[in-house]
């Protein structure tokens, strides 16, 4: 096999920019001895998750294992190969009345790096409760079929695994059955942190939910926020110009950023002009409405290259959970570091995260609250991540791994007993390194 030349590789943050070698293969023999013929591999999908996870020395990239295998419309089950989209999956089975268990915000990843950050979104729920089984290439070329009862330690240990543990080439999953593609969604002002959590706690019959959250809010405001809770809408409860085709969305062009914006347009400034905009443009306290359900579940993706209006330096995302009983005092404490701190996030996100199958030992999620916030990369970032660090680790809460590109490494041990062989990243490196 030729040697791969090396070229510029980064992730949806920008941040950080690596030349790496990278192959892309649909031929399980060639992935074989790509594998045979190179001492570190790491393997990447859509490369839309905002950390550093995917890149390594030698890079695996499945998207050319992008075929569909089988789909079961009786019972709801689909079989593709790794490099697969959720957005291609949504295309094939919410016209048949189905929908993904478990989405993250995004619908451009694909289906082995859902397994390997086992995502999460605005249910309780993770990937691995809806995955069924998967096939692993491990480190010398040999294919496993990995599920509950067969190979069942690669199969918990590669669920959040971040790629340690093999190549994923393919999984089969359960759908969930929607009668619209639409979500009966209310939007709910809260004043400050106390109120958005007592929204959450009334929320509970709600399949879905989540808040956007003004971070740079200190006193009495801390926590000002909007909730959005909804669920899938019955084909009754439909407007009448939608009613008659209630699984099928008209299709839009998406607009797109066409280059990176420069670096004095984000700043506390246009932080804090755009949060009073996100926080009033809804006048009344509570609004009802039935909305399409990308806009729901993926209100980023109807712009396409958003990520570039943080400029060329780019930015990271920091995700952290905090459990349940902690959850209101963490993170009014690390609102405040925030607010304080004078750097700002465009996008903060509040969720609440059930309880996680314990067999999962490298999922992120656990029971409690999680907090996403993206922050430009800038001279005095390191700094604030270093607190909030010590923040997440004084309150027994964790980091996400597929987010992660700047945290330190005593907050990721729970990634310990993954055993790490040639399947390596630059975050792998870094975690061990640091030990």
């Amino acid at each position: 096999m030729k040697p791969d030349f090396k070229q510029k590789v980064t992730n949806w943050g920008n941040f950080p920019v690596v030349e790496k070698e990278m192959r892309s293969e649909d031929s399980f023999i060639k992935i074989k001895q790509f594998l045979q013929n190179h001492n570190e591999v790491i393997a990447r999908g859509n490369g839309r998750c905002y950390g550093d996870a995917s890149l390594g020395e030698s890079i695996f990239s499945t998207k050319k294992l992008n075929k569909f295998i089988s789909f079961d419309r009786l019972n709801g089950v689909i079989e593709c190969e790794s490099g697969v989209l959720l957005s291609e999956v949504l295309e094939v089975v919410v016209p048949q009345g189905y929908f993904l268990m478990v989405t993250p915000g995004t619908k451009f990843i694909s289906i082995g790096g859902a397994i390997a950050s086992d995502v999460h979104g605005k249910g309780i729920h993770c990937f691995s409760e809806c995955l069924l089984s998967f096939r692993l290439m491990i480190e010398n070329g040999d294919v496993l079929t990995c599920s509950r009862d067969e190979n069942k330690e690669k199969f918990w240990a590669t669920i959040g695994g971040m790629g340690l543990t093999g190549i994923i080439l393919s999984a089969k999953f359960k759908l969930k059955n929607i009668d619209s593609a639409y979500i009966r969604q209310e939007s709910i002002k809260a004043e400050n942190l106390d109120e958005i959590f007592h929204l959450f706690e009334e929320s509970e019959d709600w399949t879905y939910n989540v808040a956007w959250i003004d971070c740079l809010q200190k006193g009495k405001n801390i926590g000002r926020s909007v909730l959005q809770r909804g669920d899938f809408a019955m084909q009754s409860e439909l407007p009448n110009k939608v009613k008659e085709k209630p699984l099928i969305l008209k299709s839009k062009k998406l607009p797109k950023v066409p280059f990176y914006f420069p670096g004095f347009v984000l700043n506390n400034l246009t932080v804090k002009i755009f949060n009073y905009l996100i926080y009033n443009k809804q006048r009344a306290k509570v609004v009802k409405d039935i909305i399409p359900y990308e806009t729901f579940f993926y209100p980023l993706d109807i712009i396409e290259d958003w990520n570039k209006i943080y400029g060329k330096s780019g930015f990271i995302q920091y995700q952290m959970v905090i459990p349940k009983e902690k959850g209101k005092e963490g993170m009014r404490k690390i609102l405040e570091t925030i607010a304080n701190s004078g750097n700002g996030s465009f996008l903060a996100v509040l969720k609440y995260i059930g309880k996680n199958d314990p067999l999962a030992y490298n999922s992120f999620p656990f029971e409690g609250y999680t907090l996403a916030l993206d922050f430009k990369v800038n001279s005095k970032l390191k700094a604030l991540v270093v607190q909030l660090d010590n923040i997440v680790e004084e309150f027994g809460g964790r980091i996400y791994l597929a987010k992660d590109s700047m945290s330190k490494s005593s907050l990721t041990n729970y990634l310990k007993n993954v055993e790490s062989s040639k399947f390596v990243s630059l975050q792998h490196k870094r975690i061990l390194n640091n030990k």
